[in-house]
């Protein structure tokens, strides 16, 4: 069931998506809010679960990993077993940063971070090539990163 939101708790979201770290008192000020009233939105967003994490994010390549690559996975079989077993083995791979059970002729879509095409290469081998209900898999290499975000859109 969704929480019912209003044009304050779409206001405090916005700019919680845009710094999580935004203490209660300077939102209260650009919302029109004391910083318990925000502090007690907060705590309702947290539990309803509408914030679902507060994470940081961390820039790939800065870390030695500033490769990107879309991959297109379609499985041998669907059966519920064998997707719940691939289902695992993405949340298990640190390297899989993004994963959709989509419709199409792929079966899923990965977002996979890598230091460089061995280790790639590595990952494709662990994932894919060492798994008998792995059909077909098609990959593309990111050129630029032009956007990458969790922000939604929130609006009333």
């Amino acid at each position: 069931m969704t929480p019912d939101l209003d044009s304050l708790d779409h206001a405090i979201l916005t700019h919680l998506q845009d710094d999580a770290r935004t203490i209660a008192e300077t939102i209260g000020a650009k919302v029109g809010l004391s910083a318990a009233a925000v502090q007690r939105r907060i705590k309702r967003l947290r539990e309803t679960g509408v914030i679902a994490r507060e994470v940081a994010v961390l820039d790939p390549a800065a870390l030695g990993l500033p490769m990107t690559f879309i991959v297109m996975v379609e499985m041998e079989r669907e059966r519920l077993e064998v997707l719940d077993a691939f289902r695992q083995q993405v949340l298990d791979d640190a390297h899989v940063q993004q994963c959709y059970y989509v419709t199409g002729t792929a079966d899923f879509v990965l977002v996979v971070t890598c230091r460089d095409m061995l280790d790639f290469e590595a990952f494709t081998h662990r994932m894919f090539f060492d798994n008998e209900n792995i059909r077909h898999f098609t990959t593309s290499v990111a050129m630029e990163r032009v956007k990458v975000g969790l922000t939604l859109p929130l609006h009333d």
